[in-house]
């Protein structure tokens, strides 16, 4: 199989980790890359983002950005297929397809209503939303986010159903089958 190159974003809460997780096991030689890894490996001065960021949060958040693409290419050259999850938001996300130029990315945007990102933000163990505004972000993700890629919403699709439906939009699914 050759390897392929998935870049997952979507609001917090919108099922990145346990899609791309799921995602990533399928396709042979699979890595998930949480692009997150890399702003907590940032011991101290670690800048957070919020809804007016300082300089140095976007800097932090752009460098970030490079290490993650750094690392999908590496794997990729290695023959690892690799799930890239993070938050590309707006104008964010053409900045990291412009990093992966050269690279074959199926891009896919999970987009579940604000109703559901709630519930799931209610019901895991993390807070995603600390300095922001749920509706706010997700009003804005909306907004901003160029139309690129698969947009998928996974309002009513359990985990598994949602990668499912990825690798048979990008038509990867007959691939593994066959393999």
């Amino acid at each position: 199989m050759v390897p392929e190159l998935f870049l997952i974003t979507g609001v917090m809460a919108s099922g990145k980790s346990t899609v791309g997780e799921l995602l990533a096991g399928r396709l042979g030689r699979g890595v998930h890359l949480r692009g997150d890894v890399f702003r907590r490996m940032i011991v101290s001065g670690r800048e957070e983002m919020s809804e007016r960021p300082s300089s140095e949060a976007l800097s932090q958040l752009h460098l970030r950005y490079r290490l993650a693409a750094q690392s999908a290419r590496m794997y990729l050259d290695a023959g690892f297929s690799v799930v890239l999850q993070d938050n590309y938001y707006g104008r964010d996300l053409e900045y990291m397809l412009h990093l992966l130029e050269g690279c074959p990315v199926h891009l896919v945007v999970l987009c579940p209503s604000v109703g559901t990102v709630k519930k799931r933000e209610a019901e895991r163990g993390k807070t995603g939303y600390s300095g922001f505004s749920l509706e706010g972000l997700f009003e804005s993700f909306m907004e901003e986010t160029p139309r690129l890629g698969y947009w998928i919403d996974s309002s009513y699709l359990t985990p598994w159903e949602t990668a499912e439906k990825i690798l048979e939009h990008f038509g990867i699914a007959e691939e593994i089958e066959h393999d």
